[in-house]
C-alpha cells in the first residue's frame, strides 16, 4: 500500500481547487479495509472532502489541486470495482471541505426502501443533450425535481414539478401523492448529481409510473454539457461553496449558521441575519 500511495503522490500542484463528485453503485465487501485504503490515498494526497462506503457502492465528494485529484482518478481506474466512476468536477478558490473522511454506511444514499437495487437496474437515463432537444422542441414532458425542499428554492427547471420533501426518506410518501394522471406521462425526474434518482426511478416504476427518464448526470452534468438552458436559478450544492450557477461557478448563496437555509444574496440583507450566528 505504501508503495502505491508513494507512486501516486508524485508531480506539481497547480491552479484553483477541482471538486469532485460521483458515485457508483456496485457490490463492495471488505468495506473496513476498503475505508483505511481510501482515507491513506486522499491523506497522502492532501485531498479533503467525504467518501461513503456501503454494500451497494461509492459516493465521493472531494476537493484538492489539479495534479492530486487526477491520481485520485488514477487509483480509482487501478481498482476493477470503481473503474468507469463517472466524475463531475467543479473549481473554486478555497477549498470547500475542512476535513478528509470516509465513512461505512448502510447506504450510500438513504432511502430506506427493500428491494431498490440500482447496482442490479435502474431507469433509463436521458442525456443532457437530449433533454435539451426535447424541451426546444417543445415535446411534452414532466420534469420532476426530486430534491429536497430548500434545494429547490434557490433554482430548478422551468415548469419542473417539486415532489415536496424535506428529506428525500420521504419519497415514497410524496409520490403515493402524485395524480394517477402522471403514471402515463413521460417523467424525467432529476436531482443535483443523479445518485438519488438511480433510487426514485425504479421506486416510482415499481409504483405504476410507466414512463420515468432519469437525467445522466443532473443538474451538474446538465450545466456542464448545456449550460443554464431551460433552467432558473442556482443549484445547491453540498459543501462550503453552498450553490452554483450553469458555469459551476461558486455564488454569492450562503447558509444560515444556526437552521442551514441556504441565503440568497437579497436575504443577506436582511436586519434578521448575523454572520456566524442567525
Amino acid at each position: 500500500m505504501s508503495s502505491l500511495i508513494s507512486q501516486i503522490s508524485e508531480g506539481p500542484c497547480s491552479g484553483k481547487f477541482i471538486n469532485i463528485s460521483a458515485y457508483k453503485f456496485v457490490r463492495l465487501d471488505g468495506l473496513t479495509d476498503r475505508r483505511q485504503e481510501l482515507l491513506d490515498v486522499c491523506n497522502s494526497l492532501n485531498l479533503k472532502g467525504t467518501i461513503l462506503l456501503s454494500q451497494e457502492g461509492i459516493n465521493v465528494f472531494v476537493a484538492g489541486m489539479r495534479n492530486e485529484i487526477d491520481q485520485l482518478g488514477q487509483f480509482f481506474e487501478s481498482k476493477t470495482e470503481y473503474t468507469n466512476l463517472p466524475i463531475k468536477e467543479s473549481e473554486s478558490d478555497e477549498q470547500p471541505f475542512t476535513r478528509m473522511l470516509v465513512r461505512i454506511k448502510k447506504e450510500i444514499i438513504a432511502f430506506g426502501v427493500d428491494g431498490i437495487a440500482p447496482e442490479e437496474r435502474t431507469s433509463p437515463k436521458l442525456k443532457p443533450e437530449q433533454l435539451r432537444q426535447w424541451l426546444d422542441s417543445g415535446k411534452s414532458v414532466t420534469l420532476l425535481d426530486v430534491r429536497n425542499d430548500y434545494e429547490v428554492e434557490l433554482g430548478t427547471f422551468e415548469a419542473a414539478k417539486p415532489i415536496g420533501v424535506d428529506s428525500f426518506r420521504d419519497f415514497p410518501e410524496a409520490v403515493k401523492q402524485l395524480p394517477d394522471s402522471m403514471k402515463n406521462e413521460t417523467v424525467v425526474m432529476f436531482c443535483t448529481g443523479g445518485i438519488r434518482c438511480e433510487k426514485a426511478g425504479p421506486f416510482m416504476e415499481r409504483e405504476g409510473f410507466q414512463n420515468i427518464y432519469q437525467l445522466d448526470g443532473g443538474i451538474l452534468k446538465y450545466f456542464e454539457d448545456c449550460g443554464g438552458r431551460h433552467y432558473d436559478g442556482e443549484c445547491f450544492v453540498f459543501d462550503k461553496r453552498v450553490a452554483v450557477d450553469a458555469d459551476l461557478n461558486e455564488t454569492g448563496t450562503q447558509q444560515c449558521y444556526s437552521c442551514q437555509h441556504p441565503l440568497s444574496e437579497s436575504d443577506q440583507q436582511s436586519p434578521h441575519y448575523v454572520v456566524g450566528k442567525s
